[in-house]
């Protein structure tokens, strides 16, 4: 609407980021891999899952998939994040085993839309963690403020892990 009146849309300065899976949100800290927990890959959080459906943590485009393991994807936002959700630690080394991705790259997709399903108890079995990290990989740009919510129970697709505005 605002561009049909003023010729130009309307820009996005801060977005919702829901939880990609059901399960308990903790600190990126508290994830047993160096480099997540000392943020490496960028800001984020984590949830420690309590299933396998991995939905879209944002409105987004796909930009990247693990090819052959599976195991991640990166989303684009519309305020500009590159959001990578890692299913589980040292995950790679399954191959694509117990991972079943429902969208390619390029697709454009709604937050809480599923877009791996994964078996938790394989990956409990043959990874080093279930844990899923959710990094803002462009977050040392320093475009964006972050705030983070309470750690705890949280529904995927549904629960606010974090709000992101651009500075």
């Amino acid at each position: 609407m605002f561009k049909k009146l003023f010729g130009k849309e309307a820009k996005v300065t801060e977005e919702k980021i829901v939880s990609p899976v059901t399960g308990t949100l903790i600190k990126i800290d508290d994830v047993p891999d160096p480099v997540f927990a000392q943020k490496m890959m960028g800001e984020g959080v984590a949830v420690q899952p309590t299933n396998g459906i991995v939905v879209a943590p944002v409105d987004g485009e796909i930009i990247q998939i693990a090819d052959e393991s599976k195991h991640a994807f990166g989303i684009r936002s519309a305020l500009g994040q590159e959001i990578l959700v890692h299913i589980g630690l040292e995950t790679v080394a399954m191959k694509g085993e117990g991972f079943k991705v429902l969208v390619k790259l390029g697709d454009k997709v709604k937050a809480g839309q599923p877009i791996i399903e994964a078996d938790i108890a394989l990956i409990a079995e043959k990874a080093a963690s279930t844990v899923i990290p959710v990094v803002v990989t462009n977050s040392s740009t320093g475009d964006y403020t972050f705030t983070w919510s309470e750690l705890g129970n949280v529904t995927a697709g549904e629960t606010v892990i974090f709000e992101a505005k651009t500075k």
